[in-house]
């Protein structure tokens, strides 16, 4: 190992140390009586998102794996979040980043991006974004993360303080500190997989229940089994779901899965907003909304527990897309269509 990827691998495991875990927060719905809903909100990193863990992740193993020196331009194919934290890490460690996103992309994450220094190379629909990454990496001989393929094996599952680890620790001394069930949605894949093995390897009598937005092939290739699903078409929660199967999404570690209309998940992220003052983004409602969906189960059925899921990250991100009345309705459609079940399932 050159003294660079030495010095380049401490950098990033500083900071590691120097950042705090992220807040679990209780979410008081009066009308779920014996049921306790948690909130990790992710948005407290660094750079504002899950996808902080992610990146750093994915800059360590291909540091430690000598497929990054000082002289390589990392790509990355992403929709936003995950390209702004490896912005952040390939500033930290003096390499260019270049993003490949949809034009499309909120224009506060191409701001973040362009703020630590890294490039965006648009491409006009998510489908195309990972060949063009290929088609960089390969024109300037630099790397292409790749977190599609690599963030489930760059995460250590067993342990080393991942999101898993921490969620259960922080669990601990609540009145149900084994959750009935943790409820995330799939980007990568990495994050489920993560939850997923970590619930089997520790024997808790947690299930993993993924929710997938729509345009998005998860949830049917789970369903089937079919791995060869593909649609042709990019999705309208950014940060989740895509139109194939990647290779670091592992259905075989999931109990259940629930499909989300988009609608949906902009109308829970405004709930969310209304409830506690907090604002997240789409892909945090999609969360939301499934987590709801069991606790309102939970609720008929007259059981009690804990269910936790995530913030991913913050809305601030989403002032000029979805928190802009007028955006939703041109592009997602009318979410009132959603405020009544929103009710049913708190009880409000």
């Amino acid at each position: 190992m050159t003294s660079w990827v030495q010095e380049a691998v401490a950098l990033i495991q500083a900071d590691a140390q120097r950042s705090a875990d992220t807040h679990l927060i209780k979410l008081d719905v009066p009308g779920l009586t014996g049921i306790d809903l948690y909130l990790k909100d992710e948005s407290s990193h660094p750079t504002g998102s899950l996808k902080h863990r992610l990146a750093r992740s994915l800059f360590l193993y291909a540091l430690c794996n000598g497929q990054i020196s000082n002289e390589t331009t990392v790509i990355e194919a992403s929709s936003g979040s995950t390209a702004v934290s490896e912005a952040y890490f390939a500033r930290m460690i003096g390499v260019p980043f270049v993003a490949v996103m949809p034009r499309k992309t909120a224009v506060a994450k191409i701001k973040q991006v362009e703020f630590y220094g890294g490039r965006c190379h648009y491409v006009d629909c998510p489908t195309q974004m990972h060949d063009a990454a290929v088609m960089l990496a390969q024109e300037c001989n630099g790397h292409f993360m790749d977190q599609f393929r690599y963030a489930e094996r760059a995460t250590d599952w067993r342990g080393n303080s991942n999101i898993a680890e921490s969620i259960f620790r922080q669990m601990s001394q609540e009145p149900h500190p084994v959750p009935a069930a943790i409820v995330m949605s799939a980007g990568t894949g990495g994050t489920t997989a993560t939850l997923g093995r970590y619930i089997r390897y520790k024997g808790l009598n947690s299930e993993l229940v993924a929710v997938d937005p729509e345009n998005s092939v998860f949830y049917d290739v789970w369903r089937t089994g079919n791995r060869c699903i593909e649609i042709n078409k990019g999705g309208r929660i950014e940060g989740i779901g895509r139109p194939r199967a990647e290779e670091s999404f592992q259905p075989t570690v999931i109990d259940r899965m629930i499909k989300v209309p988009d609608g949906a998940s902009v109308a829970a992220m405004r709930w969310l907003e209304q409830q506690t003052g907090r604002r997240a983004g789409a892909s945090t409602g999609t969360n939301l909304w499934g987590m709801l969906t069991l606790a309102a189960e939970m609720h008929q059925q007259g059981e009690k527990g804990s269910l936790v899921t995530l913030i991913c990250d913050s809305g601030e991100r989403y002032l000029d897309s979805y928190y802009d009345a007028q955006w939703v309705a041109q592009n997602i459609g009318d979410i009132s269509l959603y405020q009544e079940p929103l009710k049913v399932m708190t009880g409000g």
